[in-house]
């Protein structure tokens, strides 16, 4: 049988080891106590600077803008961007170095910011941003400066990589409060924050190669011609989509400005293809001589009309640029810009036609398309007859370039008017459009516009190969109740190729001075068209081809060969 001999120290030994292992014990939960409550500060902390840390700005600042979908033009390119960017802060009441040598020092890092503008932020009495959008280098710089009160805050900054590419129909996004905002960001808010649809780009119709090679010839010949400001839009003549839209002058989205107070004519914010309205002249001679055609009052392109001497109505005198001093048919009133053939046809076909066509194609409301920047149009209060004669060239009524870009659509794609559009469509989303031209008649118009560019005043927008047609339009701006004989609104509207038209293209300048002092469309607004047709042409699939044309052997007949006087 075996014998247990008990050690006098065993006994102590094991409550020595039990008294350890309870130490050691208690010393891992305190760790672990301590790792925890570190952990849950660190993410308290977190939590803090990424919800509530807005809160201390004060009321004068603002926060990152909310997450926002990228807009893309017609191809993928991007035109707007919700990006993480830097910001540089500061609280003045947790500085601990020399405000006036601090805003020194940043001034050094940013010289384009005075010195007394930072001081003048470090000794505020609330938050401040110190820069909005800074460099990653800018703000290692500021870090090195070793300031606990200079805080780094990341925000989300909407961005627009193209700059002042299409700015007016881009227009910049809301505030964080919601205020500001215009142009597509504004129209399409909804689209763009639906958090559904947040990873999907938004496509625009805008293609911004078309849109760089307008907005790069309106601004050479705005300097060219001293213009006081130039505009112009690229439409698909077949499905209301606009290509191009440009506004000079132009503003960076990325740098705005306080724009505050300043009417249209003087910020760089309006977009005058939709915000300024034009007594738009004689582009407006083609639509109403269409409209005559449709109501049977022309039905010969041949038949004459008195033009040996101005037009007397009413104490009123209707008179020609460039007078003919004989009878006239039609083809020779679109050649030759006949305010007076124009008129007498007019009065045949009376004011309820004209005014019919003329709400058929919205001039009596703003245009249809998403912006919120579109203004009104004048329409006649009293439509007498000298008011139907004046209204039927273009005097007397004032709407917006873009009105009178979608009419011409309507006026060559064979008669259908749809409304112009900043989305790209899909083929089956292409609206059916609504009959305001039959298409007799707007094939014959094809025609008329063809020979006005070949033989008449639209001479120099005649790009070779690309069939352009198009009517030239020059007006005397309404000023103090009379109109300003040496301030001139000129434009130039047209279509190409005449004889399939896909793209319509409409140019205005205004106040323009063309070579030698000559200030009509023909010199100002023409010129640009051409120059642009054949920018953009091939870049838009149509290619120049001298062999096709518009049949125009029937019309050309009628000419009797006077030389235009331009």
């Amino acid at each position: 049988m075996a014998t247990i001999i008990v050690q006098p120290g065993g006994a102590r030994a094991g409550k020595q080891r039990v008294d350890l292992t309870a130490i050691a014990h208690n010393r891992l939960m305190l760790l672990l106590i301590l790792f925890m409550a570190i952990t849950a500060v660190l993410i308290l902390r977190l939590t803090w600077v990424g919800v509530f840390a807005g809160n201390g700005r004060g009321g004068d600042a603002m926060g990152g803008l909310p997450a926002r979908a990228d807009i893309v033009d017609r191809n993928g390119v991007p035109l707007a961007r919700t990006m993480d960017a830097y910001s540089i802060a500061v609280r003045p009441s947790k500085l601990i170095g020399d405000p006036s040598e601090l805003a020194r020092k940043l001034h050094e890092i940013f010289p384009d910011e005075p010195a007394a503008t930072f001081y003048k932020k470090l000794t505020g009495r609330g938050w401040a941003y110190l820069r909005r959008r800074a460099l990653p280098e800018e703000v290692a710089a500021v870090n090195a400066l070793g300031e606990i009160g200079i805080e780094f805050p990341r925000e989300k900054e909407r961005l627009y990589p193209q700059r002042t590419l299409a700015a007016h129909v881009m227009g910049f996004a809301p505030n964080a409060d919601g205020k500001g905002g215009m142009g597509v960001e504004a129209a399409f808010n909804d689209r763009l924050t639906d958090a559904a649809m947040r990873g999907q780009p938004f496509a625009m119709s805008i293609d911004s190669r078309v849109q760089g090679a307008l907005e790069s010839e309106l601004y050479a010949q705005l300097v060219q011609t001293r213009a006081k400001g130039a505009g112009g839009v690229i439409l698909d003549a077949n499905s209301g989509e606009v290509i191009a839209m440009a506004s000079i002058p132009v503003f960076d989205p990325n740098k705005l400005q306080n724009y505050a107070g300043k009417s249209c004519s003087e910020s760089p914010l309006c977009n005058h293809m939709v915000q300024a309205r034009y007594e738009l002249g004689s582009a407006f001679k083609p639509l109403s001589i269409a409209a005559a055609m449709d109501r049977g009052v022309v039905t010969s392109m041949s038949k004459t009309y008195d033009a040996t001497a101005p037009l007397g109505i009413a104490g009123f005198r209707i008179k020609d640029d460039h007078p003919l001093g004989r009878w006239i048919n039609v083809p020779e009133i679109l050649v030759h810009s006949s305010n007076i053939g124009t008129a007498r046809i007019a009065d045949q076909m009376g004011a309820e036609p004209l005014q019919h066509l003329f709400r058929e194609l919205h001039f009596d409301q703003r245009a249809p398309i998403e912006l919120n920047e579109r203004a009104g149009t004048l329409w006649p209060a009293n439509w007498g007859r000298i008011t139907t004669l004046t209204v039927s060239y273009g005097h007397g009524i004032a709407v917006t370039p873009l009105h009178l870009a979608s009419a011409y659509a309507a006026l060559v794609n064979g008669g259908l008017w749809r409304p112009a559009t900043l989305r790209k469509l899909k083929a089956e989303e292409v609206p059916e459009g609504r009959r305001v031209f039959s298409a007799a008649t707007s094939a014959r118009m094809r025609q008329l516009l063809r020979m006005i560019v070949a033989a008449g005043t639209g001479r120099s927008a005649d790009a070779k190969g690309y069939r352009v047609g198009g009517k030239t339009g020059s007006a005397e701006k309404p000023q103090e109740g009379r109109y300003n004989k040496t301030s001139l609104v000129t434009t130039f509207a047209s279509a190409f190729p005449m004889d399939n038209p896909r793209y319509v293209v409409l140019v205005t300048m205004d106040e323009a001075t063309g070579q030698y002092g000559l200030r009509t469309a023909a010199w100002t607004a023409a010129p640009v068209v051409k120059r642009v047709v054949e920018r953009t042409g091939p870049m838009l699939g149509v290619l120049p081809d001298e062999r096709r044309d518009v049949d125009i052997s029937d019309l050309m007949p009628l000419l009797h060969g006077d030389k235009e006087k331009e």
